[in-house]
């Protein structure tokens, strides 16, 4: 995709009062983000068949909302500086079928809530200015997306909005993650993927007001017949709530039956073509673009120097470790780290595992031979904050740090 970001159409003046207006979003950005929710959802229903549900009950929407907000307002003079971060959430909002209607909806509710936290302090100035750049930014998103949905459409065996997949098989991976093998219900082509992507399945469940919509990454290689979904039952725990979606794929759909899903979209893919070796870093239900990624690279790159490195709590839990393994012994090129949290006296006895405890940076300079390498990780956030900040004081350099968000984007750096 070749979107560029033009110079915004705003005045000098329009810029200036943007601009001034950062200090106030750095305090209040995520009330005004929970208060632009409340209004949007009070006024149009809707649209809570679109956004998920647990991330706003989690406040991790308004709070990714809120850091968006920011980011634009202080780049809103040159914003071909957030284009990554823009096309990112345009693959977010391509997956879940997000048009250029809704946003004016989004615009007016934000304006709403900017005015309603801020009482006095927004000026009919600062409204009217905010309205201005609103446009400027809610046009760069519209034409990032129609490229995206216009990618996903002309594609070989791709198609728009939701199409009907039937469940061809269903497979217990551990206690907690299985997965699923989606055929196209009408026989037709289906569009291939880079490992890493991700679809959206929708989900009309009894029971439920409103539509569910989750992303799961897709867990196999491309090209094949199928799309594979790998997905971890969400029981419910440590203040979080049940997983409504996870819950009812596990509980409720059986092999035979139909499954919505949108094309495959996403950013966060494997780049191989170059000489440097992999390193894939998993932790938990993380692991599934990471298997993806890993299945490619044995079958495209058998000469790449690959490892690959999983976290999981023990070996109950640990899915795919019986695949991981067979390909380490029959590719040379693939290196296999496991490391529990606490493993069972099951693991012990086996020897099933390399380092018992949490992955660190001593670890790491172990078993790898440099930092030489290009590294992808995905897996629960503080997870993802200690390989993260581990790289960065091993001082390797940020391309060649890859990571996947589960939900909305967080910061790496906190914490």
């Amino acid at each position: 995709m070749t979107t560029a970001i033009k110079e915004p159409k705003l005045d000098a003046k329009t810029i200036e009062i943007v601009q001034s207006t950062v200090p106030v979003l750095e305090k209040h950005g995520e009330q005004i983000t929970k208060r632009f929710y409340e209004l949007m959802f009070s006024n149009h229903p809707e649209l809570k068949n679109i956004f998920n549900q647990t991330h706003q009950k989690l406040g991790r929407q308004p709070k990714a909302l809120a850091a968006s907000i920011y980011a634009a307002a202080k780049h809103i003079d040159r914003l071909e500086e957030i284009l990554p971060v823009v096309k990112q959430i345009g693959h977010k909002h391509r997956s879940l079928n997000i048009r250029p209607e809704h946003y004016p909806i989004v615009g007016k509710h934000l304006l709403l809530a900017i005015k309603d936290v801020l009482g006095d302090a927004a000026s009919t100035e600062v409204v009217e200015a905010w309205g201005k750049a609103y446009e400027v930014i809610a046009d760069v998103f519209i034409k990032v997306e129609q490229d995206l949905y216009h990618e996903a459409e002309e594609q070989t065996g791709g198609w728009q909005g939701f199409r009907r997949f039937t469940v061809a098989k269903k497979v217990k991976e551990s206690d907690v993650i299985t997965s699923f093998y989606l055929k196209p219900e009408d026989g037709a082509p289906i569009a291939s993927f880079q490992p890493g992507q991700y679809i959206t399945v929708k989900c009309d469940i009894d029971g439920q007001p409103y539509t569910h919509m989750r992303q799961y990454s897709l867990s196999d290689a491309p090209g094949k017949d199928y799309y594979r979904i790998s997905v971890k039952r969400e029981d419910g725990e440590n203040e979080t709530p049940e997983g409504i979606v996870s819950t009812y794929l596990h509980n409720e759909v059986k092999e035979g039956d139909s499954l919505e899903i949108s094309a495959p979209a996403g950013d966060f893919v494997l780049k191989a073509d170059h000489e440097l070796p992999i390193v894939l870093i998993s932790g938990g239900v993380g692991l599934t673009p990471m298997v993806s990624m890993l299945n490619n690279l044995a079958e495209q790159y058998p000469d790449k120097e690959v490892t690959f490195i999983h976290a999981a709590r023990n070996g109950d839990v640990h899915a795919m470790d019986r695949h991981v393994r067979k390909l380490a012994k029959n590719n040379s090129n693939i290196h296999y780290y496991v490391c529990y949290q606490s493993p069972t006296d099951k693991d012990r006895q086996n020897q099933s595992f390399d380092k018992e405890g949490l992955i660190d940076l001593n670890w790491l300079q172990t078993i790898l031979d440099s930092n030489q390498a290009d590294f992808y990780f995905c897996g629960p956030v503080p997870f993802m904050k200690t390989i993260y900040q581990s790289l960065k004081k091993w001082e390797v350099p940020e391309e060649r740090i890859h990571f996947e968000f589960f939900g909305p984007m967080g910061d790496l750096n906190q914490g």
